[in-house]
């Protein structure tokens, strides 16, 4: 049942509304590098050309050489290779949630301490081998679970002068792997409140199956310039049996689910410009509750675009992504939990900010999905419903950061809604307006 789906990923990433699925700066790497987190990040989890360099070589890229433990090895035997860092890493936030109305029943100004406290097994494991490896402890489920996981091997080969990076890659969130800050696991806004309503719809690919498949892939950057990966996943489903036998779960995958990725980046004006502009997707084929007969079936394309503009000491970055959904639902539609077998989702999001230095940033971005009417798979109901039956969801975000100590980021933003669940006035049929969950959201980020 979609319906039932579509709520278990609020709180995941849903539009703007990204707060689970979000990025930390992590400290261990600073300490492999020797290198202050303004040299990887422009500032949380917003990348450099440094930090995409480092990651994608495998998290082993070092500003300066080393100290490892190191013992005689062969060809039959490698080596032993330590980093003599130990990889551990910790994230502690602390947030205050406040909507312009109180969802029924229920107190206003939420505080969480925490909202999310994370552990990390990040850096450097072999000469050619990094991980990033998160587990979050959750105050609304009281209990530590797996997070973004991105595990990767990367070398190099050159032709003639030219540089081939190439690796391969283990990961639990499609995108999760991906350099850049304008796809769905790394793009704004970088945390979220997990306790405001979320719209019902999202596309797949954005937050759909994070944490909840187990991916392996490969991927390439050829001459600094042009990118490419491809990733296929299987559900796990954490928290279920093993193996799984998918009740309960609205999507258990169908053989394999591929991921695609291509990208071309540049730079001009001796560096003082950069763009990246981009294609990727996904496809599954899943039993809804099930893990046989009737298939459902996803396929998400989407294209983006990231421009950076280094003005002296401050720094202009703008992000977009389109994605489009084509779905088949004949086995929710044959279940009577739709009313359409054949449906469209299409998501557009746009962000800039300004860096003044990597003490301050400021800006906004504007969302918008819209798609197939279906007043069965997405029924009326308090607060979280549609009283038409629509999955359109239109609003803005204003944001401000500020990083004390470049470990430490202070963070508000306002989140407002031009229309939610298919309507701006009484959109869930019980009298809430979609202004009424507009949010302002403050939060304590201390990563040590």
């Amino acid at each position: 049942m979609r319906t039932t789906m579509v709520r278990q990923w609020i709180g995941v990433s849903l539009l703007a509304m990204a707060a689970s699925g979000a990025a930390w700066a992590v400290p261990s790497f600073a300490r492999q590098t020797g290198l202050p987190c303004s040299r990887c990040h422009i500032t949380f989890p917003e990348l450099t050309d440094f930090g995409r360099q480092f990651k994608l070589n495998g998290y082993t890229l070092s500003g300066k050489i080393m100290p490892k433990v190191s013992q005689p090895g062969t060809k039959k035997q490698a080596g032993l290779w330590l980093n003599g860092n130990l990889p551990l890493s910790a994230m502690f936030q602390i947030s205050d949630t406040l909507t312009r109305k109180a969802q029924p029943g229920t107190q206003n100004g939420n505080i969480e301490f925490p909202q999310q406290l994370s552990l990390f097994l990040a850096g450097e494991l072999t000469e050619h081998m990094g991980s990033f490896i998160q587990v979050t402890y959750n105050t609304q489920g009281d209990h530590f679970s797996m997070d973004n996981t991105d595990i990767r091997y990367a070398n190099i080969h050159y032709f003639g002068s030219t540089p081939l990076v190439y690796g391969l890659d283990l990961n639990n969130n499609p995108t999760v792997e991906d350099l850049w800050n304008d796809t769905p696991a790394w793009g704004f806004p970088w945390s979220g409140p997990d306790s405001s309503p979320s719209p019902m719809a999202a596309t797949l690919i954005d937050g759909g199956l994070a944490q909840d498949v187990g991916g392996v892939g490969a991927y390439a950057m050829y001459n600094h310039h042009f990118y490419g990966d491809f990733t296929v996943y299987r559900s796990m489903h954490i928290g279920g049996p093993q193996p799984p036998d998918g009740k309960n779960f609205g999507i258990n995958i169908s053989g394999v689910a591929p991921y695609w990725r291509g990208a071309f980046q540049t730079t001009w004006g001796n560096g003082l410009n950069y763009l990246e502009i981009g294609t990727y997707g996904l496809h599954v084929a899943s039993f809804p509750n099930t893990i046989g007969g009737t298939e459902d079936r996803y396929t998400d394309a989407a294209a983006d675009a990231q421009y950076e503009r280094h003005l002296g000491s401050d720094t202009l970055t703008l992000h977009t992504t389109y994605i489009h959904e084509s779905s088949n639902l004949a086995a929710t539609y044959a279940a009577g939990n739709a009313a359409l077998a054949q449906h469209k989702l299409h998501t557009f999001k746009l962000d800039g900010i300004y860096h003044f230095g990597n003490r301050y940033n400021a800006g906004g971005g504007a969302f918008a999905t819209n798609g197939t009417a279906d007043p069965t798979l997405y029924p009326t109901g308090a607060v979280n419903g549609s009283n038409n039956g629509s999955p359109q969801s239109t609003g803005y975000l204003l944001h401000f950061g500020y990083w004390p100590v470049q470990n430490i980021e202070l963070e508000a933003y306002y989140l407002g809604f031009t229309k939610f669940n298919g309507a701006s006035t009484n959109y869930d049929g019980a009298g809430r307006n979609a202004s009424d969950n507009n949010t302002v959201y403050l939060n304590f980020w201390l990563m040590f």
